[in-house]
């Protein structure tokens, strides 16, 4: 290293933000053991960005265009050997923080999935494809990059090998059925893009068959009656969110830009 030159992270803890200030110091608490915190803000008109500053976390301001392009933009800012990206309402469990560390003095995998603990209306949800529910969140920078056409529900393209960790984050992702469903009537523009950079093309039919499928998916397959009521909303929820995603693929233009 050269004399004066500062010495680069080697773990930087990425969380993304947009009017998060009541989730965020609990989430900032349980990333005190990064070597850094970086809070990558989409302009926030509460006090996320103040909380961030006062803890101590560095933060950058980035105009939100989609999820992929948000987490690209975070992810070429971060500057350490590893990035590890923690929602505002995740908690980065001891057990977790413990296998982070182990990991990272490995020279591969070169990506890590990390198992998610959803609590949905107050319940841990161990069913309807929300348990484990891996999401790729430790990564190496010079490695890992964020596929632009997946604008939600992002996909991220290793160079290299993906391990899974056993260690949980526990995922505080909706407090009431109402915040659920006005989140996925979010998503699902952002969807119906997806699917049409994938060439599905959606006819009057879909409206009825997608959702059918998806509730006898999460419900029957993925035993979603397992969880009780919590189970059955859920995969009625996720019908719905189907039938909104085709609805609004039905009625796309022909050509869309990325």
């Amino acid at each position: 290293m050269v004399r004066g030159e500062a010495r680069k992270p080697r773990l930087v803890a990425v969380v993304l933000t947009k009017d998060e200030e009541r989730h965020l110091p609990g989430c900032l608490e349980s990333l005190r053991w990064a070597d850094q915190v970086l809070v990558f803000d989409s302009f926030s008109t509460d006090h996320t960005v103040e909380i961030a500053r006062a803890w101590g976390a560095r933060v950058v301001q980035h105009p939100f265009v989609n999820y992929a392009q948000q987490r690209q933009a975070a992810l070429e800012a971060a500057g350490g050997d590893w990035v590890f990206f923690v929602d505002a309402d995740e908690r980065v469990t001891p057990e977790l923080v413990a296998e982070v560390q182990e990991v990272i003095r490995q020279e591969s995998p070169v990506g890590w999935g990390v198992p998610r603990r959803n609590i949905i209306v107050g319940r841990w949800i161990r069913h309807a494809g929300w348990y484990p529910d891996y999401q790729l969140r430790l990564m190496r920078p010079s490695r890992a990059r964020y596929d632009p056409t997946r604008e939600v529900h992002e996909l991220v393209v290793l160079q290299g090998e993906e391990g899974y960790l056993r260690s949980e984050l526990v995922h505080y992702n909706y407090d009431t059925w109402g915040e659920f469903l006005r989140k996925q009537a979010r998503y699902a523009p952002l969807e119906a893009r997806v699917l049409r950079h994938q060439g599905v093309r959606a006819r009057p039919r879909h409206l009825l068959l997608q959702p059918l499928r998806e509730f006898r998916r999460r419900y029957l397959a993925l035993q979603g009656y397992r969880d009780g009521l919590h189970g059955l909303l859920l995969s009625l929820f996720m019908a719905w969110y189907q039938a909104l995603v085709y609805w609004r693929l039905l009625h796309l233009p022909e050509r869309q830009d990325p």
